[in-house]
């Protein structure tokens, strides 16, 4: 319960820098040009508003399927602060007026168009299939947990390389700030769920 509660008080934190974030736009990040919609500004938010709605559905499919209060604790607190991230960049993108959605293949702003197979639902790296997401759904217990745990670790492991492709390549200011919160945030719950799945007699996926 120790860990479920730092992960609680991290997800707090995150809401509380996302408010942060969101004040920034209207004033001193004010300033800040308004991105293309080819540019890495624009996709990240696109691509990374698809990868974070799949951890949101994944989150609670398992607080469905375990009573466990670690698991519960730690697939709410990723829900929230993912679903809450989500619409700051949806609402960049309505402020931008720019569309939301692309006829390019995800990742085309990260040079890796061709890399997204889009096999099975999985869109983007590290994002679970369409048959291990109704796999989760059918799993309770004990299996639901370590499956969980699993395929959360490989959607954040991608949803890190992909923020750190806008760290590098995204122009706007408070988008920059936020992929570098993502990446120090979801690093931190990789170590956790790698813990937990040990306490569990599992591991990561290779």
């Amino acid at each position: 319960m120790r860990q479920a509660g730092l992960v609680a008080g991290a997800a707090v934190l995150a809401l509380l820098a996302a408010g942060a974030i969101s004040y920034a736009v209207a004033g001193d990040e004010g300033t800040d040009r308004t991105p293309s919609a080819d540019s890495a500004d624009a996709g990240f938010a696109r691509d990374m508003a698809v990868h974070h709605q799949q951890a949101v559905e994944m989150s609670y499919l398992v607080r469905d399927r375990t009573d466990d209060e670690e698991v519960r604790q730690l697939a709410y607190d990723i829900a929230q602060t993912q679903a809450n991230q989500r619409g700051m960049m949806l609402g960049w993108l309505d402020l931008w007026e720019l569309p939301k959605v692309s006829a390019d293949p995800p990742m085309t702003w990260m040079g890796m168009g061709d890399a997204a197979s889009g096999e099975d639902g999985a869109l983007m790296p590290g994002m679970a299939t369409d048959a291990e997401m109704e796999r989760l759904g059918t799993l309770e217990g004990k299996q639901a947990e370590v499956f969980y745990l699993q395929l959360m670790t490989d959607h954040h492991k991608g949803g890190v390389h992909m923020a750190q492709g806008c760290v590098h390549a995204c122009e706007v200011r408070v988008e920059k700030r936020l992929a570098r919160g993502m990446v120090e945030a979801q690093e931190s719950e990789i170590g956790l769920m790698t813990e937990m799945l040990r306490e569990r007699g599992a591991a990561p996926r290779p």
